[in-house]
């Protein structure tokens, strides 16, 4: 229970930094897109660096979370994020949620509760090999990869979908590192310092934290946000089992997991044709707000 609940912590502060992070990145002009640029000028921006700072925290809840549950356990809950970052979107642009939208959020909600209780994720009984490591890492690199060299053949919300996934994936696969890097502190803290995985955590995340960006700067919330959050859990489930041994259940309890993850994408989606996070009608509402209060 207490990996959930700093799962949602975790969940939570991801989604402050995304909508503090969205309206500053969206601010830039395209030309900036995949240049090392884009980081040098976003430093400059107090609100982006409010956004790193709860990006940050979030980092902090996940890494104790995963230091308590397995991957197949964390990375669910992260999906929470979505809904979360409607609400703080509404707020920030003075709208309310319409009933569809809050029937998605309850949709996405009964998804991950269907989802961990139908598998009952376990913490795992294994520790990646070199072998794991390296087939791991090549297979990441690769999609991840393919997925940034299709997002240049793109523009607008395709481009800000894709990167989406390529991060999210990115930050699955830099659970990875945490996990390992947490489980090698509670070993023997010395150790932490000259052993590999908390140097590979690092750029790991700094990467994923790049592609974000880029999702970010290059359209609207409602396309990168969905993707960013359904692709994280699904390849956090994958490194999970595949790697750390971790286990869900499996024979009928296989058709609840598969309605608890149809309904996560099914809310997800939901979510995404919310006119709330159309950003034209967020920024006239913004505008008509200003008016009044003049």
């Amino acid at each position: 229970m207490i990996s959930v609940v700093l799962a949602l912590f975790a969940a939570a502060s991801n989604a402050v930094a995304s909508v503090l992070q969205r309206r500053t990145a969206r601010s830039l002009p395209d030309k900036q897109a995949f240049r090392p640029s884009l980081i040098l000028t976003l430093i400059r921006y107090p609100g982006w660096l409010c956004g790193i700072g709860a990006l940050i925290l979030g980092f902090v809840f996940q890494a104790a979370a995963l230091s308590a549950g397995g991957l197949t356990l964390v990375q669910p809950v992260l999906v929470v994020e979505l809904p979360i970052t409607m609400v703080l979107v509404s707020r920030v642009f003075g709208t309310r949620l319409d009933r569809r939208s809050w029937f998605a959020v309850g949709t996405m909600t009964v998804g991950v509760a269907t989802f961990l209780a139908s598998a009952a994720p376990g913490r795992g009984h294994s520790t990646p090999g070199t072998t794991e490591w390296v087939l791991a890492v090549v297979v990441t690199v690769g999609v991840v990869t393919g997925l940034v060299m299709a997002a240049r053949l793109t523009a607008g919300p395709a481009r800000a979908a894709v990167l989406g996934v390529a991060a999210g994936i990115g930050f699955a696969f830099t659970a990875t590192f945490i996990k390992e890097s947490t489980t090698i502190f509670e070993r023997n803290p010395g150790e932490l310092a000259t052993s590999w995985e908390p140097y590979a955590m690092v750029i790991a995340g700094l990467c994923s934290l790049f592609l974000l960006q880029n999702a970010l700067q290059s359209g609207p919330l409602v396309a990168a946000q969905p993707a960013l959050t359904i692709s994280d859990p699904v390849a956090g489930i994958l490194y999970g089992t595949m790697m750390f041994g971790e286990q869900v259940r499996t024979g009928a309890w296989t058709l609840l997991e598969a309605l608890g993850i149809a309904l996560i994408i099914f809310g997800s989606f939901l979510l995404a044709q919310s006119p709330i996070l159309g950003e034209r009608q967020a920024r006239a509402t913004a505008a008509r707000a200003r008016g009044r209060s003049r």
